[in-house]
């Protein structure tokens, strides 16, 4: 194959296997991907024209070649392999539009090379063990319209520069270590405020048939979708993480939302108003938290939601009634477990006027009573203990007081014995 005239090789799912061959010296695209190709990567390509890679779905083994750096790529795609190891450094083409690395063993920190490559319009590293913190520049990849970090180690605060990105489509953080508070001004996220629209012979949309299938996790399921469709599926998920804070008001002015996902996180405060406005989503997940107040009711706007999930809350009040949210309970009536605060007819529980579930900040200020009761009968064991200390040590070190209170306590205990002794006799004469 090495002395052949050729320009670009496809031959994907023809069950290839064995070793990846010399490549010929012209080839300007080689896609082998759902095959069973195995071994490494070859340490030469010997290919210096070659722009796209895609190997995607095989059994490739090793680390990435330090020969990778001397090519132009547009487009690599290695994902659902067996490659391990860190990213070689000096991979840092400015053209690098597409870099999809998932399911695989990739390690290290957050690729320092990519701040160069500001083409970069597809960033997939979900599935490996990168860890460390998200860089500041992330914010500079102006081009990014998918970005999946999930299922890694990444750990610190999401950067507030994200909010820069304003042609992202897909954000998906899940699965990590990743603290702090969720970054306000995302309405700067201005392609997720509109559905998305694929404008035929731009460059994204001529590589549909080169990357390949895009997970996602929406509606509780892993959907596959070819290529940039992906790019159908608006999505922010923050799941599985460690943020804290409020759910930012921002959030509702991602009109073209179709997923969102905060689940399991330790997220406070009050529910989004104005999400009953956010007219294209149909998957919401708020559940495993520690989210108070009541549930708008705004909510019954939402026609296209078919799955909500906000069990495990703290929120409290009247569940509201009509549109999709009676329809939504009766189809999964695990929706609201463990709020036990919540009531209305679609629970079978009343809200009476004096119930304190009827009250959507009743929990939170039973949480102030509970903790500054808390703290009183602390500060008065705390008190006592200390007070009986004292004694104890005055008792035992000073002979002379140990001696005046023992003689006292003697002298206490014959009068009261002597005083329940003659008592005892009158009342005994008397009958």
């Amino acid at each position: 194959m090495g002395n052949m005239s050729l320009g670009a090789l496809y031959s994907s799912s023809n069950n290839i296997s064995g070793r990846i061959p010399q490549l010929p010296r012209n080839i300007g695209t080689l896609g082998i991907s759902r095959n069973s190709l195995s071994g490494p990567l070859p340490s030469d390509f010997g290919a210096p024209n070659l722009v796209t890679i895609s190997l995607f779905s095989n059994y490739i083994t090793g680390q990435i070649p330090l020969s990778v750096c001397e090519l132009s790529l547009y487009s690599l795609d290695l994902a659902n392999n067996l490659l391990e190891g860190e990213l070689p450094q000096c991979f840092s083409t400015k053209f690098l539009g597409f870099l999809l690395l998932s399911n695989n063993k990739f390690s290290g920190k957050f690729p320092p090379f990519l701040e160069n490559c500001t083409m970069l319009s597809f960033f997939d590293l979900a599935r490996n063990r990168f860890s460390g913190t998200l860089p500041m520049w992330i914010g500079n990849l102006g081009e990014l319209q998918f970005l999946r970090l999930s299922n890694n180690m990444f750990h610190g605060h999401i950067p507030n520069t994200i909010t820069s990105l304003r042609k992202l489509y897909h954000l998906n953080l899940a699965a990590n270590g990743i603290s702090g508070s969720i970054p306000h001004h995302l309405s700067n996220l201005i392609a997720m405020t509109t559905p998305y629209v694929e404008v035929p012979g731009t460059v994204v949309a001529g590589f549909q048939d080169i990357v390949g299938d895009m997970p996602v996790i929406f509606k509780r399921r892993e959907l596959k979708y070819k290529g940039v469709g992906v790019l159908e599926i608006s999505s922010i998920d923050f799941s599985c993480n460690r943020l804290t804070g409020k759910i930012p008001e921002e959030i509702t002015t991602l009109g073209g939302l179709i997923n969102l996902n905060l689940s399991w996180n330790q997220l406070n405060g009050g529910l989004p108003n104005k999400v009953g406005g956010m007219q294209a989503l149909e998957s919401l997940d708020f559940s495993n938290n520690d989210i108070l107040g009541g549930i708008p009711s705004s909510w019954s706007n939402l026609t296209y939601l078919s799955i909500l999930d906000l069990s495990y809350n703290h929120p409290a009040g009247i569940i509201p009634s009509g549109g999709q949210l009676d329809t939504l309970y009766t189809e999964n009536p695990s929706i609201y477990n463990g709020n036990i605060g919540l009531c209305g007819p679609i629970l079978h529980k009343s809200c009476s006027v004096n119930n304190n579930a009827s009250h959507p900040d009743h929990q939170q200020r039973s949480q102030k009573v509970s903790e500054s009761t808390l703290f009183f009968y602390f500060g008065l064991g705390s008190g006592f203990v200390a007070g009986l200390w004292v004694v104890f040590c005055a008792l035992l070190f000073k002979k002379a007081w140990r001696i005046a209170y023992f003689r006292f306590f003697d002298k206490v205990y014959d009068k009261a014995y002597v005083f329940i002794v003659v008592t005892w006799g009158r009342l005994a004469r008397k009958r």
